[in-house]
C-alpha cells in the first residue's frame, strides 16, 4: 500500500513538473495563479466596457479572461499550456461566462493583437522586451495595457498602482 502512495505521488509530481514547469519554461512564464484581487484590479485598471474586446496573453486558468467578461467585455485569454486550457475553459463555463469569454490553446505570439481595446499580461521579465515590440507595433490609438508586477523596458506606464503598471498606445 505504502508503494502504491508512492508512485502516485511521483506520477503526479512528475505530471506537475511537466505541464507548470518545464513545459512553460520553454514557451513562457511558469504558471502562479493571480490572487481574485488581483485579477479583479487588472480588470479595473483595463478600462474595459461593454462593447470592448479585451485579451489576456497567457491566461493561466482563465480568472482574468473572467473578470474581464464580467465587466462587460467580449474577453479572451491565451495560454500555450493544455492542461490549463482545460482548467480555464472549465473555469468560464462555471462562472456562466461561455458566451463572453474565449480560452484559446495558442500562442499569443501568432497572434495579431489590433482588434483589441485592452491586453493585461503576467509574464516573466525576459519576454517584456519582446512583447513591448508586439504591442506597440500591433495595437492601435487607445489601446490599454495592464501589467502585473513585470514593467516594459521604454515605454512610460500612464499609471502604477502597487505592482501593476497600466500603459497608453498612442494617448
Amino acid at each position: 500500500m505504502l508503494s502504491l502512495i508512492a508512485a502516485l505521488l511521483i506520477i503526479i509530481t512528475v505530471c506537475y513538473l511537466v505541464f507548470f514547469v518545464f513545459f512553460p519554461l520553454g514557451r513562457g512564464a511558469v504558471f502562479f495563479p493571480s490572487r481574485r484581487s488581483h485579477a479583479q484590479r487588472m480588470a479595473e485598471l483595463s478600462g474595459v466596457a461593454y462593447g470592448d474586446r479585451a485579451v489576456d496573453l497567457g491566461s493561466g486558468d482563465g480568472r482574468v479572461v473572467i473578470e474581464l467578461a464580467r465587466r462587460g467585455a467580449e474577453s479572451h485569454g491565451y495560454e500555450i499550456n493544455p492542461a490549463l486550457v482545460v482548467l480555464s475553459r472549465w473555469n468560464v463555463r462555471r462562472a456562466g461566462l461561455s458566451g463572453r469569454a474565449h480560452i484559446h490553446w495558442r500562442s499569443f505570439w501568432r497572434v495579431d493583437l489590433g482588434s483589441f481595446h485592452a491586453v493585461t499580461v503576467f509574464q516573466g521579465s525576459f519576454i517584456m522586451q519582446r512583447l513591448e515590440r508586439k504591442v506597440l507595433r500591433e495595437l492601435t490609438g487607445g489601446a490599454r495595457i495592464v501589467s502585473d508586477y513585470w514593467k516594459f523596458p521604454h515605454v512610460k506606464p500612464a499609471l502604477v498602482l502597487g505592482t501593476m503598471y497600466l500603459y497608453r498606445i498612442g494617448a
